[in-house]
């Protein structure tokens, strides 16, 4: 199979291998020859298009061409330009799928905490008011490792430093205390140090404020400036969080009660084919059991939010996707920027030529359940099914919101590969065979052999075992190879 068409509409398929210049390639009854070389994962026109003329891909445009194409031409940039424009109106035409709760044997091995939340780790982290402590929470984090490596069901000690806290104002700042709050009250961690200097604008009476009510057992706070050793004394903190979280077991659990995050970075012209649609079809399935999954990414969505909207489950919901978009679009108009500055050199390496393209790919990571609500920037999740989260494609930035949404997993697409881990289990899974057989200490699953010729309904079952496995303590490669990171969304002024 040297190229694929993905939909009866379209009028350019995909290179599943690289096609030299005058090669002749089949699709079905018709024979088409190759005017120009073309890499795996780029675009072959069908037909002759015309200039000005509807690019179509999954079924959709994804662009026009801007000047004629010939059938057999290779389509990229250099011939197809984005139809997007600024604000848009949008009508509801509701397409919904009403998902049926079925009843399933599927478990996981969680811990199940006192106020009901269920992690998939029993770690303690560290979380730094402010960056001027980020260093003094790295040494604590590695003295407490070495001290108490040997407590059994402690799962690791790890610290979540960030570049704020301090000289932020408005909502920046009350971003990044909510973001922490968040992650203070995460279920993957049995217990928490919040480590602050003294004075800062994050100030830990303040963080207090936002965190709102707290277990004193599992959360303990450490004020930098008002101890003579804040090493010594943050282990000694620690030491009491270890005792606490040793007390945790882990349990059967219905699998209901997982809560996953969707993401995609570095994607390339497979990741609509074949990974992006498996983590949809995994999302179905686990929404289909009482399980709850969340989609971010709001610029990944321009160009095929049509489709999310009209799944959305009522006006209300539809309304709150509308404003999403937009307001995302008047952020970078904001900043006089065009909305459709996307996709990225490695994207296009890959085969992805306009953001249309992507979105329709990017997309399809949410299946194709409803869409039951919206949550804002820094919101935890409070519905079971498929929810959008506002955040940006930034990997990094968009991993922590969804982390700190309470996704215990999240599953990570990649067609050109990431080492990327955020502070809960990221699981990268491939979009071509290729990658994940090259950077296999990065990549944890292989969607690319949708293109071998298994099936869509077998490798769900495999992602959804793989899951189930990974949220009951096994590791993925990013937590072995020691990937934790954290980044907050930021807009606004710095002091």
């Amino acid at each position: 199979m040297a190229i694929l068409k993905i939909h009866e509409k379209d009028n350019v398929a995909v290179a599943i291998d690289k096609i030299n210049k005058g090669e002749i390639t089949t699709l079905g009854s018709a024979s088409i020859t190759t005017l120009d070389q073309i890499d795996k994962g780029h675009k072959i026109a069908l037909a002759d298009i015309k200039q000005g003329e509807n690019v179509i891909k999954y079924g959709f445009p994804i662009g026009h061409a801007t000047t004629d194409i010939k059938s057999g031409e290779w389509v990229h940039s250099y011939n197809i330009k984005t139809n997007l424009s600024k604000i848009s109106s949008y009508e509801y035409n509701p397409h919904l799928s009403n998902t049926e709760i079925i009843e399933t044997d599927h478990t996981f091995k969680g811990y199940i905490r006192e106020d009901g939340g269920v992690g998939v780790r029993n770690e303690i982290w560290i979380i730094p008011t402010v960056s001027c402590v980020n260093k003094n929470a790295s040494i604590i984090a590695q003295s407490a490792s070495k001290k108490f490596a040997d407590v059994e069901n402690v799962e690791g000690i790890y610290e979540y430093t960030h570049p704020y806290g301090c000289s932020q104002l408005g909502q920046d700042h009350l971003n990044t205390q909510t973001i922490l709050a968040n992650l203070v009250n995460h279920p993957n961690a049995g217990g928490v140090l919040v480590l602050g200097l003294g004075c800062e604008n994050n100030n830990i009476e303040e963080f207090k404020k936002v965190l709102g009510p707290y277990n004193t057992d599992r959360v303990k706070f450490l004020v930098a400036q008002e101890v003579e050793d804040e090493i010594q004394a943050g282990v000694e903190l620690i030491g009491e969080l270890v005792e606490y979280a040793s007390r945790y077991e882990r349990k059967d659990c219905p699998v209901s009660e997982l809560v996953v995050g969707l993401k995609c970075g570095g994607s390339d012209g497979f990741s609509g084919i074949t990974a992006n649609p498996l983590v949809g079809s995994f999302s179905d399935k686990l929404i289909s059991y009482g399980g709850s999954t969340i989609l971010t990414e709001v610029p990944e969505m321009f160009g095929a939010e049509t489709i999310l909207m009209n799944r959305a489950i009522n006006r209300k919901v539809f309304n709150e996707t509308v404003k999403l978009i937009n307001d995302f679009k008047e952020y970078f108009m904001g900043y006089n920027q065009p909305i459709y500055e996307n996709p990225s050199p490695g994207n296009k390496k890959g085969g992805i030529t306009t953001l249309e393209e992507k979105s329709l790919g990017c997309t399809q990571k949410g299946g194709t359940s409803d869409v039951v609500d919206v949550l804002h920037y820094g919101d935890m999740v409070k519905k079971k099914g498929l929810s959008i989260l506002n955040g940006p494609g930034n990997d990094m930035v968009a991993s922590t919101v969804l982390a700190a949404a309470g996704c215990q997993v999240i599953l990570f697409t990649t067609g050109r590969g990431t080492p990327l881990g955020t502070a809960v289990p990221t699981v990268k899974i491939s979009t071509n065979s290729d990658l994940y057989n090259r950077k296999s200490n990065w990549m944890d699953f292989d969607a690319g052999r949708l293109l071998s010729g298994e099936t869509m309904e077998k490798l769900t079952d495999e992602l959804m075992d793989y899951v189930l496995d990974i949220a009951s303590g096994a590791k993925n490669k990013a937590e072995e190879m020691g990937f934790r990171e954290i980044a907050i969304f930021k807009n606004g002024v710095t002091l």
